[in-house]
């Protein structure tokens, strides 16, 4: 595992109609860092997670992926031949398809010519075998995915991302409306991806983010507010002024 950051934001800024939903934003992680991004609504967490995918341009300020790359000049699709794979909250699957046929089509989303050829290379084979292992779905990989219950298809949308061999994971509310016991399966398979690769987690659910979250950053007004160890975040008086106060009382 290279040593360093994987995601270098510097000075960024972000504006709609004159509102600077990032506001300077200065933001690293490491390389094999399981990270997790909390903050109230309009904090900008998402605007971060879109400006690293290339889905939102920033206004000035730099964003360095994996050490030389500018993401601010590559298209969304080009990201993720370099490396970003993203998940949204709700799942993007193919509900007709059965869970292998969802991850021999991910495959292609790196590599367009060969599956336009209709070829899918051994070793992709053997990243989907692995990859159905790795997320519990092994069993289930001749079922439609549209039969899945919502945990599985969640962890079925990662799948798809991880047979893409990302180096750095961007995952939107990863467990919203999981069972306890789903949630518990999802933080385990986030702490064994994080092993190989970066991920980054934004997350509401602060029970889980206590949970399984090693460092936490904490973002507010477009700013980070806090970040460190959750234990220390958590016990920040800024932070429980502008956040854990409330969200106290909703996990409660």
């Amino acid at each position: 595992m290279k040593s360093g950051y994987i995601l270098d934001v510097q000075n960024v800024v972000v504006s709609f109609d004159g509102f600077r939903v990032l506001d300077s934003l200065n933001f690293t992680m490491n390389y094999g860092e399981l990270r997790f991004l909390i903050g109230p609504n309009g904090a900008g967490k998402t605007t971060l997670i879109d400006i690293i995918s290339g889905k939102t341009r920033p206004v000035s300020g730099h964003i360095l992926f994996d050490g030389h790359l500018d993401t601010r000049h590559v298209t969304e699709h080009r990201l993720v031949q370099h490396g970003i794979g993203r998940k949204f909250q709700t799942p993007s699957i193919f509900a007709s398809l059965t869970v292998f046929e969802n991850l021999e089509v991910a495959t292609g989303f790196k590599s367009p010519v060969e599956r336009l050829l209709g070829r899918l290379p051994s070793d992709h084979k053997d990243a989907i075998e692995d990859t159905l292992q790795k997320i519990g779905l092994l069993e289930r990989r001749h079922i439609r995915a549209g039969q899945l219950s919502h945990g599985e298809k969640q962890w079925l949308e990662i799948g798809m991302l991880l047979v893409q061999d990302p180096k750095l994971l961007l995952l939107d509310e990863p467990v919203a409306g999981m069972t306890r016991r789903e949630r518990d399966r999802t933080g385990e398979l986030l702490l064994d991806i994080s092993k190989h690769r970066s991920v980054l987690v934004v997350e509401h659910d602060m029970q889980f983010v206590r949970q399984f979250a090693s460092t936490v950053t904490v973002m507010h007004s477009g700013k980070v507010l806090s970040e460190g160890p959750v234990d220390v975040v958590q016990n920040d008086a800024k932070v429980i002024e502008v956040y854990l106060g409330r969200s106290h009382a909703r996990v409660a």
